[in-house]
Parts: C-alpha cells; structure tokens; sequence
C-alpha cells in the first residue's frame, strides 16, 4: 500500500486530470503533473507541475525518482513513457494495456480476439485494403483514425466507395478502421476498477447521449432490463480480465437488435463516469487513487439516480452563461474545469442533477440545458 503522503505522478493535466488530482489531494497524497500546457487545469490543483513534452527524458527521471505511482488521464499518453517509468516505479494502467486503447485496429482485433462482440470493421492500411473492406463492412459506414481520435475527431462518414477513396488520401492514407454504420437503439458505458490483486468494482450502466460525435447526456442507471445490464457488467469484466488491466476502465457499448456489441474502450475515468462525484458512494476518481495506492476499491453503489450534462465551449458564445440557471435547482451540482478559453466543442464543465426520481432528474438536467442555450441532440 502507498500511504497518504505520498507523492503520485500524472501524466496529462486536463479535465480529468484535475479530479483526479482532487481526489488524490482530499485523500492526503501529493501530486505531481507532467504536461506540457502551462495552463494545464490539473495543475491549479496539483503540488507539481512539470510543463514539459510527455517524452522528455529529464521530466520522466524527476517522475520516476520522486513519486511513488505514476497514472494517465489519456489514451494518448506515451504507452513508451509510461513502459519506462514501469521499470522504475509503479504505473497503472500499464503501458501495454494503454497501447492497445491508443489503437482502434488493436482495440478491435483484441476485443474479437477474446470472444467479445463487435460490430463488423476492417482495416485499412493502403489503398489496396479498400476492396477488402468493402467485402466485409456494409456501407453505409464510418471511417476512422486508428490513432488520436476523439470526441468525433479523425471520423467521416462514409456512404459510397468514392467518399472512402476520396477521403482516405486526404488523410494522407494514415491507418485507419472502417465501420458498418449500425441502427444503434442506444449507448452505453460500463465504468470499472480492477485491483492488482484481480478484485473488480463496477459501476452502474449508464446510458449516454451524443451529439456531434460529442458526449451530451449521461443517465444514471442507464434505463435497460436488469438482464441486460449483468450482461454488459460481465463484458466488461471480461475485457479488463484479459487486458489483465490494474486501474479504471470504461467499456462503451452499443445496444443493436437487442444485443450488446463493444464499440471501444478508455483506460482511465470517462466522461461518462463523472455523475459518479455526486450520486456515488465512491467516485470514478477516488477508485482511481485507490487502484493506483493499493488502496481498498471504494463502493461504487449509486446513492441517487443521476443525469449529467456535458457543458461545452458553445454556450460561452453570448458571454459567461447564467449559473443561476443552474444553481437554483437544488439537485444540481456545478462543475467548472478551469480551462481559460471557451471554444465551440470544447469541454469546459458538466453539470449533474441527482434526484430520487430519475424521471425528475432527467426534466430537470433537460431544463438546464435549454436555460444554458444548448442546443437539442440531433
């Protein structure tokens, strides 16, 4: 166990890093933040901050000398950086499991690998893997990065061969995933910890909401028979199981026809994770100091139903928005993540409502979004 005290390494200051690191310092643990944004919004919080690149070589030795486990709170994150700070201190999750959710052609091939449902994909590396492709994935379809995409980034949609053609060169014929466009009935996540020792804590299924390829809503418990929601806790389960993963894992989910595909997963909280501060026993980030300390895993038991709202940079158009708006619903929990500049998509807080009826959670949360000016999901 690592005590409190202790000093614990970040790589990645944003969002995510920040309730990370309020977490961590609530517990009693010192935090260190290594990114490379001065304005870094997990540094207003940390005791640390070393704003250099992930990479960097003397910022990697002061990490591996002075903390005693180092996390990440995004994919992306050097699997190389954090493979090097294995041999030197505690890391988790490892670099070998980042690896496989920095890469969607080595995320799916490992889910299918393990028996695990997915929708039809193929690769796609050159131009002479379209007539391949096309023999397996039905259009239309969806092409996507296998690298740095998120938040509907680095995807197109894609309805004939020519759009595939077309728009595989002007991505400068990078890697990339190939997906059949399914008639989704809904989006799920399933959000866990798995302890070194195997023990797992799951969270409950959550039912999520997109727009623009973007997070929007977050409905907590997500509304599905009880049958079907054992079943996606136990595919979850399985795929940390065979990651042989230590740390939090989101597993998001597609429901299709009545059955559960894996659409990918994140080796750190999610977004959709974050109702779990105000409606849960344990959050999503003490579970994550807990893993990462060799802690207890906290109860995630759900207190109250939730529902969360996305706040993104779009509603800073006409000026600061009016939070008492917000604030004059008594369920309503504001969290504002500190970025200094609001862009149109940018992830600049959410909102959770926790009421004892989920249905009045659910007006409530919709209420606020049309007092903040978001615009309706599509």
């Amino acid at each position: 166990m690592i005590a409190p005290g202790s000093t614990l390494g970040l790589l990645g200051g944003g969002q995510l890093g920040r309730m990370f690191t309020v977490a961590a310092r609530t517990l009693g643990y010192r935090v260190t933040v290594l990114d490379p944004d001065p304005l870094s919004p997990a540094a207003e919080f940390a005791t640390g901050h070393l704003n250099t690149a992930y990479t960097h070589p003397v910022s990697l030795d002061e990490l591996a000398q002075t903390c005693a486990a180092v996390t990440t709170e995004f994919e992306n994150a050097p699997a190389e950086a954090l493979l090097a700070l294995a041999e030197r201190t505690v890391v988790r999750p490892s670099g070998n499991a980042v690896a496989v959710a920095q890469d969607r052609s080595r995320e799916k091939g490992f889910i299918a690998t393990h028996g695990l449902p997915v929708g039809p994909y193929a690769d796609i590396r050159a131009e002479a893997d379209i007539e391949a492709a096309l023999a397996r994935v039905k259009l239309p379809a969806i092409l996507k990065t296998a690298r740095f995409g998120y938040d509907g980034k680095g995807q197109a949609a894609i309805a004939s061969r020519a759009d595939l053609e077309r728009v595989f060169a002007e991505w400068k014929r990078v890697p990339c995933v190939l997906e059949e466009r399914l008639a989704l009935e809904l989006e799920i996540s399933v959000i866990l910890a798995r302890a070194a020792d195997g023990t797992v804590e799951v969270f409950p299924v959550a039912e999520n909401r997109h727009a623009r390829g973007i997070l929007d809503v977050t409905i907590a418990p997500a509304r599905i028979p009880a049958a079907l929601a054992a079943e996606a806790t136990m595919l979850a389960t399985r795929l940390a199981q065979a990651l042989e993963y230590v740390g939090v894992l989101a597993v998001e989910m597609f429901v299709v026809g009545g059955r559960l595909l894996v659409n990918e997963i994140a080796p750190r909280p999610h977004n959709s994770g974050h109702y779990t501060i105000d409606a849960c026993r344990t959050s999503q980030f003490e579970q994550q100091v807990r893993v990462l300390c060799g802690l207890p895993l906290g109860d995630p038991t759900l207190h109250t139903p939730a529902v969360m709202v996305n706040l993104l940079g779009d509603i800073w158009g006409a000026g600061e928005p009016r939070w008492d708006a917000v604030l004059r619903h008594a369920g309503a929990h504001l969290h504002l993540y500190g970025k200094r500049e609001a862009r149109p998509g940018r992830k600049m807080g959410h909102v959770t409502v926790c009421e004892p009826d989920p249905a009045r959670a659910l007006e409530v949360a919709l209420a606020i979004r049309r007092d903040l000016g978001i615009a309706e999901s599509a």
